[in-house]
């Protein structure tokens, strides 16, 4: 919020959905070592501290595969926010439906633009994506304790699909 004549006034960015292209990867890293740190804070028996998601080199080859679309959320040349996807079918299995779903594999907003609008709009934009590729539904993985996250899916009419349980053996 910022104060105009005395009254608040909310801060609106111009931000912009686009894919992300190699330019795009020094900021991309930025922003994956904020979610790798989220995980590592939750569940540091999984994943390790200053571990990279990926390498530069990893994530230009990824860029280039249309089957895992990657948006980026940018305002004034600074990306903002990134959603990466992965478009998964299922065909002819004996047992489930044929089904096409976009896998929101991760979504990010810069901690210093949370709470003002980022992740609706990466999210609007990862629904709208789906629509275009013909998918049935976005699917994806939140991990036990982060409930901002959750709370955050929940609100835009995501519900529980199934649930990946385990025991941690001594």
């Amino acid at each position: 919020m910022i104060k105009n004549n005395g009254q608040m006034k909310k801060e609106t960015f111009t931000v912009i959905i686009r894919f992300a292209t190699v330019e795009d990867i020094p900021q991309l890293i930025g922003l994956l070592r904020q979610v790798e740190g989220v995980h590592h804070d939750i569940r540091p028996d999984l994943f390790r501290d200053g571990g990279e998601k990926y390498e530069p080199e990893t994530l230009k080859v990824l860029l280039t595969d249309k089957t895992r679309p990657v948006l980026a959320a940018e305002e004034a040349e600074k990306v903002l926010g990134y959603a990466f996807c992965v478009v998964e079918e299922t065909k002819n299995d004996p047992a489930r439906l044929d089904r096409r779903e976009l896998y929101l594999d991760d979504l990010c907003v810069d901690a210093s633009v949370r709470g003002k609008g980022v992740a609706k709009r990466l999210w609007q934009g990862t629904v709208d994506l789906a629509k275009q590729l013909g998918c049935d539904a976005v699917t994806l993985n939140v991990w036990e304790g982060n409930d901002g996250a959750l709370r955050f899916y929940e609100k835009h009419g995501m519900k529980i699909q199934k649930r990946e349980m385990e025991i941690v053996l001594d």
